[in-house]
């Protein structure tokens, strides 16, 4: 784990380093010793990392009440969605179907 954290640490470190040289890829990999292909991996799983940070929505979780004590009324339009993990979403009419998707999109990739 901590030599995980140490390659994304210093390839992110020679990925800005790079772009801000002003030096094209391949000159900047020559002059270090660095394989082409890997800082353009790097690159590509970096701007990943932070898409996924980009679409960060935060969620406040509240605690489950005992089963015993859930008690839906008998003509709900609510709408129930269950997912990983024994986890759900209670959605009420007119939830915003945008925020829904950044929400499933964050919990269904942590499961």
């Amino acid at each position: 784990m901590r030599q995980r954290a140490e390659a994304w640490s210093r390839w992110g470190g020679l990925v800005t380093e790079q772009r801000d040289s002003g030096q094209s890829v391949a000159a900047f990999c020559r002059e270090r010793g660095l394989p082409v292909s890997q800082m353009f991996a790097w690159t590509r799983r970096l701007r990943g990392a932070e898409a996924v940070q980009a679409q960060f929505v935060e969620v406040a979780v509240k605690p489950s009440a005992p089963p015993l004590l859930r008690v839906a009324p008998l003509r709900s339009a609510a709408i129930e969605v269950c997912l990983a993990r024994g986890r759900s979403l209670v959605l009420e009419p007119g939830f915003d179907a945008h925020h829904l998707r950044a929400l499933l999109s964050v919990l269904e990739s942590e499961a």
